[in-house]
């Protein structure tokens, strides 16, 4: 926002500790603080005199204002305050600078002096204790009610300590309330400050006496919702005891929301009781909870998905319901990387070559990449920017002897899956498929095979077992392949500890094979797909995301496609998919999974595995792994016979980079200016030119 001078202040929580860092111990993640503010942070601003209360529990009562009108009070709650912390945030090359302003939580009274005189030292600071773990932690494991509590209490933390701030300074310009979404335009970043839609309406009717309609109204105009998944776990809900517990207030507000909304539905489609179901903000199955993304949606003016392929479901299937009443709030607005942190400063001998041939613009204009396209047909440039390569992966490969101990061959194919471990991403896949090389090498079924040193990084949930039995997985067949000396350099597979934004860094700019493997309609975009193509990795993946978005720019012959669509896939699922044929009719793949389950991978424990494989038999596949393993091979040999040609890869891969422009987050950020904000830039001087006019 700040390059493209548009005006803008990000809200969030100063955590003292970030996710977690993730350690490697005999093979399974270990989970580690992540102390990043122990040396402080030198680019933030404290601002103690930025204070705003934000309180918690209590109850409601009833009262009556000095005109007569009856209105709530929220009282006898537990009170913390909200401190901001800013970051100022310039733009590329411009004369903006935006604010980031991050929360962080005080007690209202730090120290307990009559408890500390009787000698109860414990209880004499417990209150601070107690208030300062909502900016304590980011993403607290929810696997429990207590992690869900602070879940839920983080998220209305600084909600209402942002909006209070945003309330703030509107006032301060004296208009009235009415001009409001005039002035202010909250984008919701998936469903974590939803909440914001009741809490605003509780200052509107509560603290500054507005009606009902007036202030539904105002908050309806104000926010949009950016969903980010489909997966039906990330559709957050909470238990409505939880809330009532929490935030009592909210709760009625919530129900009052409700209450009009499925009037409204019910006047649209009437005696349409099922229909009603959906769409309630109040789940009744398993539970009473609250749809914080129906809430998100029906407090929303704009809805956005972000790729064509998630927005298009999102309208079909997940929120049919809610496009047939308002087709006219549904938007897509594909995702987009940073060229300044992605290729600009990530990869500088990339960079600079590029500049030599097409100019510096690229790096706030990514469309002038187009002009690139010719030099892919250029061998002397070819040559060049596969040198960049090969130091890259130099680089790389220092790292990788360093984190693990693993010495790989710089002149393998990096084949590179990096992002969260999850099921819906495929990492499992790529292990079948690892394992299939690894006996076909042992077999000597060398044809067409060329050597590959196999990168996987991310990070699993805590409470995530599954996930966590990946990487340990992962480790297991690591383990056996890299110390079987018939197999040498032309198999190795890498797990890179604690993935994060410093080792990406290091590990796109030397990717020769980007894996975007998930399940074709369960990723909604993919980021990492677009950071690996910029960086001249060739793409190996299913129709998923933004992958149809990125085949559609840099050409069907650029990208290694398999699997099945996402009709396909719900097509399998609905005729009865059963996992137990594809076993049975694939002896490769029947040799991979009975190895997993009988131990070859885990000789020390030889079912340790085995949920791995009843995970991907029995219990029907849920991913459908299995149904795209046949294809999933295909293609890569078809990788193979494309690498051998090292001309053909290289022009390949600068075509990738030629095709990358509209993957820019400038771009993405424009749309939302255009499509929801409804902002247009500032006039900003470009920086030198106050110091100039001086002169």
């Amino acid at each position: 926002m700040a390059t493209l001078s548009l005006p803008g202040v990000g809200y969030g929580i100063r955590y003292e500790y970030g996710l977690f860092f993730q350690a490697i111990e005999q093979g399974a993640q270990v989970e580690h603080p992540d102390t990043w503010l122990r040396y402080g942070n030198p680019w933030e601003v404290p601002r103690p005199e930025l204070l705003f209360l934000v309180r918690f529990g209590g109850r409601t009562v009833h009262a009556t204002d000095p005109s007569g009108r009856l209105r709530v009070e929220w009282v006898d709650t537990h009170d913390v305050f909200a401190m901001a912390f800013d970051t100022p945030v310039p733009g590329y090359n411009t004369g903006t600078v935006n604010n980031l302003r991050l929360w962080s939580a005080r007690a209202t009274r730090d120290f307990s002096l009559r408890h500390f005189n009787e000698g109860n030292y414990f209880k004499a600071v417990e209150q601070k204790t107690e208030s300062e773990k909502l900016s304590k932690v980011l993403y607290p494991d929810d696997s429990t009610l207590i992690g869900r509590e602070l879940r839920l209490k983080q998220q209305y933390f600084f909600v209402s300590a942002s909006l209070q701030d945003i309330l703030q300074q509107f006032l301060e310009a004296q208009e009235p309330f009415g001009r409001f979404p005039e002035r202010v335009a909250i984008q919701l970043n998936d469903t974590h400050p939803a909440i914001a839609i009741p809490e605003l309406m509780r200052l509107l009717l509560d603290v500054h006496g507005l009606e009902w309609d007036p202030a539904w109204d105002i908050t309806r105009r104000t926010f949009a919702y950016t969903n980010h998944t489909l997966m039906p776990e990330a559709l957050e809900t909470w238990p409505v005891d939880l809330f009532e517990r929490v935030l009592p207030r909210h709760l009625q507000i919530i129900y009052e929301i409700n209450h009009r909304f499925l009037e409204q539905v019910r006047r649209a489609h009437p005696g349409d009781d099922a229909r009603l179901a959906r769409m309630s903000i109040v789940g009744e199955e398993g539970g009473r909870r609250i749809r914080m993304a129906n809430l998100a949606i029906v407090g929303s003016h704009h809805v956005n998905g972000v790729s064509r392929l998630h927005s298009d479901l999102m309208r079909q299937q997940v929120f049919a319901d809610f496009h047939a009443l308002r087709p006219e709030a549904f938007v897509n607005i594909t995702n987009g990387v940073t060229p300044r942190r992605w290729l600009h400063h990530a990869n500088p001998g990339l960079a600079s070559l590029i500049t030599g041939q097409i100019g510096p613009d690229w790096v706030s204009d990514l469309g002038g990449l187009t002009h690139l396209a010719p030099q892919a047909e250029r061998p002397e440039f070819r040559a060049r920017f596969l040198d960049v390569k090969r130091e890259n992966k130099q680089r790389l490969k220092r790292l990788i002897r360093e984190r693990t101990g693993v010495d790989v061959n710089e002149d393998s194919m990096f084949d590179v899956q990096v992002k969260r471990i999850h099921e819906y991403k495929r990492q499992l896949l790529n292990v079948l498929h690892v394992v299939t090389r690894y006996n076909r090498i042992r077999e000597g079924r060398l044809d067409g095979m060329v050597p590959r040193t196999v990168i996987i990084s991310g990070k699993a949930a805590p409470g995530y077992w599954f996930a966590k039995l990946i990487i340990r997985l992962i480790h297991g067949v690591a383990d056996v392949v890299n110390h079987d000396p018939a197999v040498g350099d032309m198999l190795k597979l890498v797990f890179i500890p604690n993935y994060n934004v410093s080792n990406a860094e290091w590990i796109i700019p030397a990717c020769d094979l980007s894996e975007q493997i998930s399940t074709a309609g369960t990723e909604a975009s993919g980021t990492g797909n677009m950071k690996l193509a910029l960086n001249g990795a060739l793409t190996i993946g299913t129709l998923d995301g933004a992958n149809i978005e990125m085949r559609r720019e840099v050409g069907d012959a650029n990208m290694f496609i398999f699997g099945m669509t996402a009709r396909q896939a719900a097509e399998c699922r609905a005729s009865g998919y059963n996992p137990w044929q594809a076993y049975e009719c694939n002896a490769e793949l029947r040799q991979a999974l009975d190895m997993i389950a009988g131990g070859a991978f885990s000789p020390d424990e030889p079912s340790r595995f085995r949920s791995v494989f009843d995970r991907l038999t029995a219990e029907g596949d849920p991913f459908l792994l299995l149904a795209d393993y046949a294809s999933y091979l295909a293609c890569q040999a078809r990788v193979d016979a494309l690498y051998r040609q090292p001309g053909e890869w290289a022009r390949c891969a600068v075509l990738n980079v030629a095709g990358m422009g509209v993957f820019s987050s400038d771009r993405t950020v424009f749309e939302y200016a255009r499509l929801i904000w409804d902002v247009t830039p500032v006039a900003t001087p470009p920086p030198g030119a106050a110091r100039r006019q001086r002169r």
